[in-house]
C-alpha cells in the first residue's frame, strides 16, 4: 500500500455532536483516499451511497481514468460540516501529489454531500467547491502517462507519439532554464495535455474560448492554495494541443522554455512581481542563446518605435490581460523581454536574477521594484525607464 493518505478533522471548539459527525465523515473519506492509493476500485465505490447510481458510474470511470497517474498522496481535509438529520454537507480540500515530481500537493476545494445509513456515512454527491469550476485531467477521460528524463506528460485523447514529442521538448527546456536561473528548483516538471483547447479551458475553469490561441500556460497552486513565494507549489504546464501543433520546432521550444521558466521561478515570484518582469524574464530565458533578432522577436514594438510612438512607461499588468487586444498584449510581452535583456546586457545576467529575487521577496507591490532598482542595480525608476526607452529605439529603430 502506498503512503500519504488521510484526512485532517476540523479544529477543536465545535460541539460534541459536530465533532463526532466530523470524525465519522473523516473516517469515510479516509477509506476513500486509501482506496485510491491502494488502487482498490471496490473499496472506492463502497463509500458511495448505493442509491447514487450516477455518482457510482462517474466514480467508476474516474477511478479507471486514474490508473496511469503516479500518485504519491491523496488526502481530504475537512474545513466545514453542516448536518441536518441523516444528511450532511461537507466542504473539504482534496489534495493530491504526483510521486517524484511534486514537492507540495495540489489542493482543490470540493463540496460533498453524505447520507448516514445504519451508523455509516456514504457520499451522495461530489462537486467542485465554491469559487472553483476547474476540472482535473482524469475527469476528462483515461489518462496516458509518458515519462521523459526530466518530465512527466499526462494526456487525454492523445497518442503516445505526441506525448513523447512533448516530453522530449520539455526535457530540452529544463537544462536551458537551469543554466539561466541559478539556484535551487526541482529541475523537473509535469505537463498536462488535454484533448482540445475547450478541454484545456475546463482544466483552468475558464470559458471555452479563453485559451483558444494560447499554446501553453503554467499553473502553480500550493497546499495552502496561494502559490506564493516560498510555498514550493506543485506546478503544471497545461498544453493546448491545437495551438501548440501550429508552431514549428523553434516555436514549441520557446513556448515550453518560457513555461518551464515560470516553474523554476515560482518560489521567487510573489504578488510584488509585476508581469513585465515575470513574463519578460520567461521570454528572455526562452530566447537566450538563439539566433532570433530583436526585429523578429518584437515586431509590434518595432512598428511603434519606427512610427515615433515609443512607449512612455514599462508595460502595466493590465497590458497583459487577454482582453487588452492582440497588439497591446504582444507589445507588453515584447517590452518586458527587452527590459530584461537591457538588465542582462547593462548590469549582467546575475544581476538580472538577483533583481528578480529582490522584487519577489517583498510582501506587496508598493516600492518593490523601486527598492530593487536601487539596491541591486543602483538606479531609479525614472532612470531605468529612460534607459529602457532608449534601448527600444536602439534595438528596434
Amino acid at each position: 500500500m502506498l503512503s500519504g493518505w488521510g484526512c485532517t478533522a476540523p479544529a477543536e471548539g465545535a460541539d460534541r455532536t459536530a465533532r463526532e459527525t466530523a470524525r465519522e465523515i473523516t473516517a469515510t473519506l479516509d477509506r476513500r483516499a486509501a482506496a485510491v492509493m491502494d488502487r482498490d476500485e471496490r473499496a472506492y465505490l463502497a463509500v458511495i451511497d448505493p442509491s447514487a447510481t450516477a455518482l457510482r458510474a462517474a466514480g467508476r470511470r474516474e477511478f479507471g481514468n486514474l490508473a496511469e497517474v503516479p500518485l504519491g498522496s491523496w488526502t481530504y481535509r475537512l474545513t466545514d460540516v453542516e448536518r441536518s438529520g441523516d444528511r450532511a454537507t461537507v466542504r473539504a480540500e482534496l489534495r493530491h501529489r504526483i510521486a517524484g515530481y511534486d514537492s507540495a500537493p495540489v489542493s482543490e476545494p470540493r463540496t460533498l454531500e453524505l447520507r448516514e445509513r445504519a451508523g455509516q456515512w456514504y457520499v451522495t454527491a461530489d462537486r467542485p467547491g465554491e469559487g472553483s469550476g476547474a476540472q482535473q485531467l482524469w475527469q476528462q477521460g483515461p489518462v496516458r502517462a509518458v515519462r521523459g528524463a526530466r518530465s512527466l506528460v499526462l494526456g487525454v485523447g492523445q497518442d503516445d507519439a505526441r506525448l513523447r514529442a512533448i516530453a522530449d521538448a520539455a526535457d530540452a527546456a529544463v537544462p536551458a532554464v537551469t543554466d539561466a536561473w541559478p539556484g535551487g528548483w526541482a529541475r523537473r516538471e509535469v505537463l498536462l495535455v488535454p484533448a482540445s483547447s475547450e478541454a484545456m479551458a475546463r482544466l483552468l475553469g475558464a470559458s471555452k474560448d479563453a485559451y483558444r490561441d494560447i499554446a501553453a500556460v503554467t499553473t502553480g497552486i500550493s497546499a495552502d492554495g496561494t502559490g506564493t513565494q516560498g510555498a514550493s507549489p506543485a506546478d503544471r504546464v497545461v498544453v493546448n494541443p491545437t495551438a501548440y501543433d501550429t508552431l514549428g520546432a523553434f516555436g514549441q521550444h520557446v513556448v515550453l522554455t518560457h513555461e518551464t521558466t515560470h516553474v523554476a521561478t515560482r518560489a521567487a515570484t510573489s504578488a510584488a512581481t509585476p508581469l513585465w518582469l515575470s513574463e519578460g524574464f520567461a521570454d528572455w530565458v526562452a530566447y537566450r542563446g538563439t539566433d532570433r533578432t530583436a526585429e523578429q522577436i518584437a515586431p509590434e514594438l518595432q512598428r511603434a518605435v519606427r512610427d515615433g510612438d515609443t512607449p512612455a512607461a514599462l508595460p502595466s499588468d493590465e497590458d497583459f490581460a487577454f482582453g487588452a487586444g492582440a497588439d497591446r498584449l504582444a507589445g507588453a510581452y515584447e517590452g518586458g523581454w527587452l527590459a530584461c535583456e537591457l538588465i542582462a546586457g547593462r548590469w549582467g545576467e546575475r544581476k538580472l536574477t538577483d533583481f528578480y529575487r529582490a522584487v519577489g521577496a517583498r510582501d506587496g507591490r508598493d516600492g518593490a521594484v523601486e527598492d530593487a532598482l536601487h539596491t541591486v542595480l543602483a538606479t531609479t525608476p525614472e532612470d531605468f525607464t529612460a534607459r529602457w526607452r532608449d534601448y527600444l529605439r536602439q534595438r528596434l529603430g
